[in-house]
């Protein structure tokens, strides 16, 4: 709509100093015609400042409308950079680490998120599947309980416990079943729902989890073409 709007502006212009050409050239000539000899030349001079004129005109009118298409893609970019910078930004600080102390009873593990983005997050619910089979992004698509976590100012850190059965610990140290986690932080922004996730394998050598996926998911953002 924009750029048929500028074509129309800008056409129509053109056109108005062409006819102010034409018409000031039809009414030159018969005004020549009452001028003495030095008329031929001044007739050369006026006709020539009238082109002039609706050349300046035009070489304007082209210049406006390259000046609206210059905002427009300008309008565009800082819809995009206000979508990406002015937006909570969900992630890791640390890794997965096992706690001294747990709770209730099981064997309790933590890890620290943080919003690097510039808006609060309303709010950040959390989820994790623990297994001794590999996990993969789809295993979070299963129906599962979440925790909310609340709302997540810009810098503000938070820290997500989960826990695992220590029956389940015991065949992961003494009869070497591997130990995988999957985790997904979802949270909401102007454009819609995000979310952070990743899928870990525990490290029994080094006793450390090992991130084996990490991805983010964030809503497209769609810029108006017309």
């Amino acid at each position: 709509m924009n750029r048929v709007l500028l074509t129309g502006i800008a056409s129509l212009l053109v056109l108005s100093c062409f006819s102010s050409v034409f018409a000031e050239e039809n009414s030159t000539a018969k005004t020549m015609d009452h001028i003495t000899e030095m008329g031929g030349p001044l007739e050369t001079w006026i006709t020539t400042a009238h082109w002039i004129t609706g050349v300046s005109t035009a070489v304007l009118a082209i210049a406006i409308f390259m000046t609206f298409r210059h905002l427009e893609a300008s309008t565009k970019m800082s819809k995009i950079e206000t979508e990406y910078r002015l937006r909570p930004w969900i992630g890791p600080i640390t890794g997965i680490k096992r706690m001294d102390n747990s709770i209730n009873g099981d064997l309790q593990f933590s890890i620290t998120i943080k919003n690097f983005g510039d808006l609060p997050a309303n709010y950040v619910k959390a989820k994790s599947i623990v297994s001794t089979t590999p996990l993969t992004k789809e295993s979070l698509k299963q129906p599962m309980s979440e925790f909310n976590l609340g709302p997540v100012l810009p810098q503000m850190e938070k820290s997500y416990w989960f826990f695992i059965k220590p029956d389940m610990w015991k065949k992961i140290t003494d009869d070497n079943d591997s130990l995988y986690v999957a985790l997904y932080f979802e949270y909401p922004s102007l454009t819609g729902s995000n979310g952070y996730g990743s899928v870990s394998e525990y490290n029994k050598i080094n006793q450390i989890f090992i991130h084996k996926d990490m991805w983010i998911d964030y809503p497209e953002i769609k810029i108006d073409e017309s």
